[in-house]
């Protein structure tokens, strides 16, 4: 007896265990930034830890305001040409990547390869590793138990020169990048969140800064003392390299791609 069923129903297939678990999982890439988060990203990206350092070791080394304007000038001009010719490359390979796909589609992939695994390994982590120390640095002016000198565990000497220690700065350091590391993981909406108050932050603060300085300094006395002797160096002119040593290199290297887009990148080519 068949029960009024049919006998050709079709079999249906057993559910494939790779796809099963992702059913419910959202991989696709998001677009979340808009124009004021993308704006912050990349003034957060410039605006770091070297502006808060650079300048004093800069002005007590050189010693003289011209001087002082002249190397910032020259960086900044570098740093625009910098960001014209991402520009140009952005706009003409609209996908994600990168330098990577920049130095991929103008020389090699293995030079892309190479490029990408040294940032993951070297590049980053080290500029990572930089600015946790710089931001331990400056929290220990402002909470004194803050300090490279302050030691919780050791100092245990491995070696003549060599020492292994865990101080009050260093663990600073550490949270904080821990600290970011989780905004990241935790997705777009809180990460993008994160950056623009911590953007505007340190924005409003430098902008605080040269508010202060401007109403401070508008009188005759200081204005003689600043800008008197503007061109008399009192340091090395050879220490201008201290405001143009990553940007130099990082700048002028760009700069060449940029001469170079036209026959490299370009569409007509």
């Amino acid at each position: 007896m068949h029960n009024g069923a049919s006998t050709s129903e079709t079999p249906i297939p057993p559910a494939d265990e790779s796809t099963a678990g992702n059913a419910g999982l959202d991989t696709e890439f998001h677009r979340g930034l808009g124009l004021f988060d993308a704006t912050m990203v990349v003034v957060g990206s410039m605006i770091g830890s070297g502006i808060f350092i650079v300048p004093a070791t800069m002005a007590g080394q050189l010693g003289s305001p011209g001087w002082l304007l002249v190397a910032w000038l020259i960086t900044g001009v570098l740093t625009v040409s910098a960001a014209l010719s991402y520009g140009e490359l952005a706009a003409m390979m609209p996908q994600a990547g990168g330098q990577y796909l920049y130095l991929r589609e103008a020389f090699s992939p293995l030079l892309g390869f190479l490029y990408g695994w040294t940032l993951f390994l070297v590049i980053q982590t080290g500029f990572i590793a930089a600015v946790a120390v710089a931001f331990a640095r400056f929290a220990g002016t402002l909470w004194p138990i803050i300090s490279e000198e302050k030691y919780l565990l050791g100092p245990w000497h491995l070696t003549p020169g060599y020492a292994l220690s865990l101080s009050t700065a260093q663990l600073v350091g550490m949270l904080m990048i821990l600290f970011l590391t989780a905004t990241n993981v935790c997705g777009l909406r809180y990460g993008k969140l994160v950056q623009n108050l911590f953007t505007v932050a340190k924005t409003g603060a430098l902008l605080g800064l040269i508010g202060v300085g401007l109403i401070l300094g508008w009188n005759a006395e200081a204005v003689s003392a600043n800008f008197g002797d503007l061109w008399t160096p009192r340091g090395k002119l050879t220490d201008l390299g201290g405001g143009l040593t990553a940007a130099t290199a990082f700048g002028l290297f760009v700069a060449l791609c940029e001469s170079q887009t036209g026959s490299l990148f370009s569409s007509d080519a």
